[in-house]
């Protein structure tokens, strides 16, 4: 047989605030119960999610998680951003819920992927198709560490260690490493800081960028990040 369609049953600890959480992400609900078991069905196009209440659950010790494959993780993003912006006036990189940037993952064969972390500690990993041609594989010293960093706190979760990994890595800068990929660096090292609550050290990246020298065409490479650096310094204010 063919066509057949999975949906993940995610735990949460009120469907309440998951459904006000997806609404603004775009998703409407298709199913809603409260006897006997409190849980809800959430759609968006072709995406269903569908959730259950615990009493007393405690959403950061969650191993909720779910993949999820697109033709184009960009558009994805940018609908969720527009929302969380719409709503929260910003788009979520700290607490929970949070989302993650589309960064191409070294452990998804250089697919590109973002997480969206929702109110129930589940983990919507959101990766490219894979019949889409992947990212190459990172060259240069900055992007190798970069890589390791973004499977570290984006697939893994764990911060604390990629903020180690890159930390050391722009304690020791050399003449040849990527200026561009330099920014890409310090932009993910702030985006981490807000993740921890660090404001400071976010602060402190972003102002770094602006002291890096970029050429024309370095400046077109890195349009994109420092659109993430805009949005990270707009969470800051």
């Amino acid at each position: 047989m063919a066509n057949e369609v999975t949906v993940p049953l995610l735990p949460c600890a009120s469907i309440d605030d998951i459904v006000t959480f997806y609404g603004v992400l775009g998703f409407s609900t298709t199913y809603k119960q409260r006897k006997p078991n409190p849980c809800v069905g959430l759609q968006r196009e072709d995406l269903h999610l569908q959730f259950f209440e615990i009493s007393g659950f405690d959403p950061e010790q969650s191993y909720g998680s779910c993949l999820v494959l697109t033709s184009d993780i960009a558009e994805l993003h940018r609908a969720f951003a527009a929302g969380m912006r719409a709503a929260y006036g910003k788009v979520l990189v700290s607490g929970m819920p949070r989302m993650t940037r589309p960064r191409a993952r070294k452990n998804a064969d250089g697919l590109g992927g973002f997480s969206v972390i929702d109110p129930g500690g589940n983990w919507i990993r959101v990766f490219q198709n894979a019949a889409t041609m992947p990212t190459p594989a990172p060259a240069g010293r900055l992007a190798k560490v970069l890589a390791n960093a973004i499977v570290l706190a984006d697939s893994k979760g764990d911060v604390g260690q990629a903020v180690r990994i890159l930390d050391s890595a722009l304690a020791r800068p050399q003449a040849d490493d990527d200026p561009v990929t330099h920014v890409e660096v310090l932009v993910y090292r702030a985006e981490l800081a807000m993740a921890l609550h660090d404001r400071e050290t976010a602060t402190e990246m972003l102002a770094r960028i602006e002291r890096i020298a970029l050429n024309a065409d370095e400046t077109g490479r890195a349009a994109p990040t420092f659109e993430i650096a805009a949005d990270l310094a707009a969470a800051l204010r």
